[in-house]
């Protein structure tokens, strides 16, 4: 299905004011976003307007209630300047699910496409070209419906912004496993990209960091004894040749990223295996040398080598080299900027 999409661009763009060299993600956005109402049962306007504040009503729903998900996506250029897209289906697929959990509308994944791919060539520019580096892209949704209640809202909005970014982490990470707060439980909201996830990990993220880590490796609910996930990324190991990450039990969150790692790995000629890892399993094989690599991987920080883990008084460390997820992170950077063959046909023009 074709929408018409409303393009009314800023007049005076302000990419030249920003150094795309030397960059913090999240700091410096682009010139427009892209809008869209869900008014009476349906999405209405879709448009691309320039970047502004958007009124919104102290009842908005989102604010008391907390409907609000987003996803996390990054438009890279390939050959001749065209910029790209790396799996916006999948994007638009989770977006849903999460919708759907959080008691919010599903958004049209063919209108989530097709915005993203007008949106990323209007903003063309701001693609910064430096290794690594990439536009990082938000779409989001929210409750905007003033009303103060407990029920689904009726009215939401949903939007893209971008923010240009370089690499998320320069050097190998330490993360430290929590043992007193939990990320998710199953048949909560852990599977879902839901805004306030992320709000509960912030504490325990600064406690992290107050000891020395980079980030939180998050155990299970019940008897913080199986890894979940890292605050930022799904996690894999390499023990013995073979490569392990744990499974999606409905507490982890499916990473495009995760995906597209375990199909080249396979690709590469490795075993993977998704199932349940206990931290005591991750302790025995450093214990025992089988222990080769660890790395996390997300949308944000792409492919993140890992140094060390912390566990309570147990320091975990990781071999120097990494070549199995450096080279994965090559392979992958090269199918996103098309300096390689896409052979799994994940990248997607926008033009």
């Amino acid at each position: 299905m074709s929408y018409s999409i409303k393009i009314t661009k800023v007049e005076q763009s302000k990419v030249n004011e920003v150094d795309l060299n030397n960059l913090t993600m999240g700091t410096q956005f682009t010139d427009n976003m892209f809008i869209c109402d869900y008014e009476n049962g349906e999405w209405i306007n879709p448009r691309i307007e320039p970047l502004n504040l958007i009124p919104t009503h102290p009842a908005a729903m989102s604010l008391h209630y907390g409907q609000a998900i987003f996803e996390g996506m990054k438009a890279t250029l390939g050959k001749n300047e065209v910029p790209l897209l790396f799996r916006p289906e999948e994007n638009a697929k989770r977006m849903n699910f999460s919708a759907d959990r959080m008691g919010m509308p599903f958004f049209p994944e063919d209108l989530f496409v097709e915005a993203l791919k007008k949106f990323v060539a209007i903003e063309k520019n701001w693609i910064p070209t430096q290794e690594g580096s990439a536009l990082y892209l938000r779409p989001f949704m929210y409750a905007d419906e003033p009303f103060i209640g407990m029920r689904a809202a009726t009215s939401f909005k949903f939007i893209v912004m971008a923010s240009p970014a370089g690499p998320f982490f320069s050097k190998r990470i330490k993360l430290y496993a929590e043992t007193k707060y939990i990320r998710a439980a199953n048949g909560g909201t852990g599977e879902a990209k839901a805004a306030g996830n992320y709000a509960a990990a912030i504490r325990p993220t600064e406690i992290a960091k107050a000891k020395g880590y980079d980030q939180v490796l998050w155990l299970d609910a019940r008897d913080f004894e199986y890894i979940q996930e890292v605050g930022t990324m799904n996690i894999f190991f390499k023990i013995d040749g073979k490569v392990i990450t744990p499974n999606l039990s409905g507490s982890v969150l499916s990473g495009i990223t995760r995906m597209s790692v375990i199909d080249l790995l396979r690709d590469k000629g490795f075993e993977v295996t998704e199932r349940p890892i206990k931290i005591s399993e991750i302790i025995e094989a450093s214990n025992n040398g089988t222990l080769e690599e660890a790395f996390g991987t997300g949308t944000a920080v792409g492919i993140a080598m890992i140094e060390e883990i912390g566990y309570k008084e147990i320091a975990i460390k990781l071999p120097i080299e990494n070549p199995v997820s450096q080279d994965i992170n090559r392979t992958l950077n090269a199918i996103k900027t098309q300096k390689t063959e896409d052979k799994f046909g994940w990248i997607v023009e926008a033009k």
